[in-house]
């Protein structure tokens, strides 16, 4: 007889140190879950970290080492502790408004071992989702469940296998687009990237240009997520296609003058070795909706 083992869940949550109310509500709200959390890990980037509840493990930084750097730390500690399938990041602002988020996981997992990302909707106290946070390009109906081609940093869940197949998060990010480089690897190594909206967390409105690196790092990582993982010819066109967006969405001088900074940055330096998808990644990619160029 074979046995099959439900996946287990793990936690992982970073925090600055600067919102341990909010912090401290998230953890509340993943200990009503239905279904317990095998292992809880927050991870202080660069912070040290408030008195945590029983049964949650605290790792404090020295040093910010950014959203790639601190979840590459948390995902290595659950993977030290070896009893976990699926890890589950959420953002330290966020909230579990139901208690059936981690059964809804694992039954996800359990029913689809080629599963290897999925990404939760993210809605703001009044249950509303914008538009930036529906992972297509079609976003007007951010209740439409499918297979995509990206993922919500906010709240998301990451099969443990996946990760050590593509080697989780991309390190010299810090921050902006380590969800599409690990989405993309995951792709390319056959695995599904699934936006399920009955998986909500509740996140505060706000916009990612809040971030005072924001517009350099987005502007560099677009260019290393070009030059490590596209196809030669396809880099011109994606680059060409974001730096046209760029120009028309774009109002502030400053903010301009910060992302050709980052742009001209990004094309200087590498992130690591090139390791360019497969033309059938890009085929599959395209049929999800997104095409690698824009």
């Amino acid at each position: 007889m074979v046995v099959v083992t439900r996946p287990r869940v793990g936690v992982a949550v970073l925090t600055m140190g600067d919102r341990t109310p909010e912090l401290l509500a998230l953890l509340e709200s993943v200990a009503k879950q239905d279904e317990p959390a095998t292992r809880i890990v927050v991870v202080g980037n660069g912070a040290a970290l408030p008195g945590l509840p029983d049964g949650v493990t605290g790792v404090e930084l020295p040093e910010n080492l950014g959203v790639s750097g601190g979840r590459n730390v948390a995902w290595q500690r659950l993977r030290d502790f070896g009893d976990v399938d699926v890890l589950v990041d959420l953002d330290d602002d966020g909230l579990l408004l139901d208690t059936d988020v981690f059964r809804r996981i694992a039954d996800l997992y359990a029913a689809d071992p080629r599963l290897g990302i999925v990404s939760f909707r993210i809605a703001d106290e009044t249950g509303a989702t914008q538009r930036r946070h529906v992972p297509r390009l079609r976003a007007k109906d951010p209740m439409r469940r499918g297979l995509v081609t990206t993922f919500l940093g906010g709240g998301h869940a990451l099969s443990m296998p996946m990760l050590e197949q593509t080697g989780g998060w991309p390190d010299p990010f810090f921050f902006t687009h380590e969800e599409t480089d690990l989405a993309w690897r995951a792709i390319d190594h056959g695995w599904d990237v699934l936006y399920e909206p009955r998986l909500v967390l509740q996140h505060p409105k706000t916009s990612p240009a809040r971030h005072a690196v924001y517009f350099r790092m987005t502007a560099r990582n677009r260019v290393w997520l070009a030059k490590q993982h596209l196809p030669a010819p396809l880099v011109p066109v994606y680059l060409g296609v974001w730096t046209a967006l760029t120009l028309a969405r774009t109002r502030s001088l400053t903010g301009l003058r910060a992302w050709f900074a980052g742009f001209a940055e990004g094309v200087r330096t590498s992130c690591g070795p090139r390791r360019p998808m497969r033309w059938r990644t890009v085929w599959r990619l395209t049929r999800l909706g997104r095409p690698p160029v824009i």
